[in-house]
């Protein structure tokens, strides 16, 4: 249980004149007081002698945890060389910024950036006892900066009104989303830039400990939305966040084109408070919500947030979503999207709950559509992970195309050799268009489309998972292509021709699933 907090101010001198007399006045305010938290501030202490410092000891042998704030750096010097530093904690006092008329060029969740110079910048936090916040930042930020993250660590902490704020150096830094606002014609290369940045932060290992798990916070999402899913919606989605392994490698949490600084042609990552580690998906969630779900309903919503338009943000977050998967194909670009809309609707309904949104027309409305969206998304979502080489769809003769296109995508990124990619494309072909006909016949289900690339040597290997009826095709005899074409049957090429073109052909049932796996030397 926390302790009761007295603050007691310290003013003018405190030396053998008035030592006596200013502890039994700081005694008479205390009272029976003891088992407290006490805070002497000296914002206004000009002076402290050897019997000052009597005074503090006494006082600290009654109150275990005293702490002093706002000491002058004259004042700070006399404690420090006298060990009570050491004894206690205190705080120098810090110099106040106004940010009345400053341009912001940032807000998150637990502050907003102003520029207040050229050269600075200063978060400031919404927190007012936000001290440990702001250490907390500093240290994540100078982890990200030595994993390889390039970011600004903040040089100053200054107060701002009732709270604190981080300064930072940022001379003639530009936003992304000022960029994007007022040089229309450079979103494809903020985009470029934004996910090569994003791809080294979900690259970066971070040593076990020194992050939040971003796991452990999705599932408190989960957790809260029960009471507000039907029962068995409820049980799915936190089924599904359980299901996420866990992931060691970093996560901004709060990656948006206003957290991104151009200066001097390089770019820096800024309000790293939110740093964490955890599957990808999470990460898209927050990203995706950014550009496109809190503007949802409300189109102005990203104007005021980021300075360009609902469509721009659209746009943007497609571009990125594609260059960050390496691929067009719709289908597979639509099943990470909804993934990550699972995560985002989530997280937007419970902050507007526990903002009242409930109390609001807006709110409720909000509400309302973000939550059908989360149920309908949930009826067909069976995994929120993802990988980049793997696709998941519909097997219907209608979605071949957007198999050819993403295996295609994926070959060309291996230099593959045209007539390579041409037979692998043939069996790609035949493989798929017999799943869609026979392994869920007469219904409907969905094949996963995994190409992977391995060295020494360079080999494709694509695989076909389905979890329809089980069937081998490997174990079909192949057709006797000698015959005389008034013997020989019409079809039953398929797999035949797959064998030939490719360099191995491998077939299992494991756990319910077909898997068959194409291999090609390159």
């Amino acid at each position: 249980m926390e302790k009761k907090r007295i603050t007691i101010p310290l003013s003018g001198r405190i030396d053998s004149n008035n030592a006596a007399a200013v502890e039994q006045e700081i005694l008479a305010k205390l009272g029976a007081e003891r088992d407290i938290a006490l805070i002497l501030d000296a914002e206004k202490l000009e002076y402290i002698s050897s019997a000052g410092l009597r005074v503090i000891l006494h006082l600290k042998k009654m109150i275990p945890e005293l702490s002093i704030r706002n000491v002058s750096s004259e004042v700070y010097e006399i404690l420090e060389m006298t060990g009570f530093t050491e004894m206690m904690t205190v705080e120098k006092a810090y110099r106040v910024v106004s940010v009345e008329g400053c341009e912001e060029i940032g807000r998150g969740a637990n502050g907003t950036i102003y520029r207040i110079d050229r050269d600075n910048v200063v978060k400031v936090y919404n927190n007012a006892d936000a001290l440990a916040d702001i250490q907390h930042e500093r240290e994540v930020a100078k982890l990200a900066l030595i994993l390889g993250i390039p970011t600004a660590i903040s040089y100053d902490v200054v107060r701002v009104g009732e709270s604190y704020g981080s300064v930072f150096e940022l001379l003639n830094a530009r936003s992304f989303s000022k960029i994007i606002a007022t040089e229309p014609e450079k979103l494809d290369w903020c985009v470029e830039e934004y996910v090569k940045l994003l791809k080294t932060i979900h690259g970066t290992l971070v040593p076990a400990g020194k992050l939040p798990d971003m796991r452990e916070t999705a599932l408190d999402w989960a957790r809260f939305m029960q009471d507000y899913l039907p029962r068995e919606a409820g049980a799915k989605l936190l089924a599904l966040v359980e299901a996420v392994p866990r992931d060691d490698h970093m996560l901004h949490g709060d990656y948006h084109t206003k957290n991104l600084e151009l200066q001097n042609d390089e770019v820096l990552l800024i309000d790293m408070d939110t740093l964490a580690v955890g599957h990808p998906i999470f990460e898209l969630a927050s990203i995706y919500n950014s550009f496109v779900g809190y503007s949802e309903l409300k189109p102005e919503t990203i104007l005021a947030f980021q300075g360009f338009d609902q469509e721009t943000g659209r746009t943007f977050w497609h571009k990125a979503l594609s260059a960050y998967l390496g691929t067009n194909c719709p289908a597979k670009l639509r099943e990470v999207e909804d993934k990550a809309r699972i995560i985002g609707y989530t997280r937007m309904i419970r902050r507007s709950i526990r903002r009242k949104g409930l109390e609001t027309e807006q709110g409720r409305a909000e509400i309302e559509l973000w939550k059908r969206e989360l149920l309908e998304l949930l009826e067909r979502t069976d995994k929120l992970t993802f990988s980049r080489n793997e696709l998941e769809l519909e097997a219907v003769d209608e979605n071949l195309a957007q198999v050819q296109t993403f295996v295609d995508e994926r070959l060309e990124a291996a230099d593959c050799p045209p007539k390579a990619q041409m037979q692998i494309g043939v069996a790609v072909e035949e493989i798929f268009v017999n799943i869609a006909h026979y392994a869920y016949a007469p219904d409907k289900g969905s094949a996963a489309v995994r190409v992977e690339v391995s060295d020494d040597p360079v080999t494709v290997s694509i695989t076909f998972i389905d979890q329809g009826m089980p069937y081998d095709p490997l174990a079909r005899t192949d057709p006797d292509i000698s015959l005389p074409v008034s013997e020989r049957d019409v079809g039953g090429l398929g797999v035949f021709l797959t064998k030939q073109l490719m360099d191995d052909v491998t077939y299992s049932y494991r756990d319910g699933r077909n898997i068959l796996t194409l291999k090609k030397k390159l």
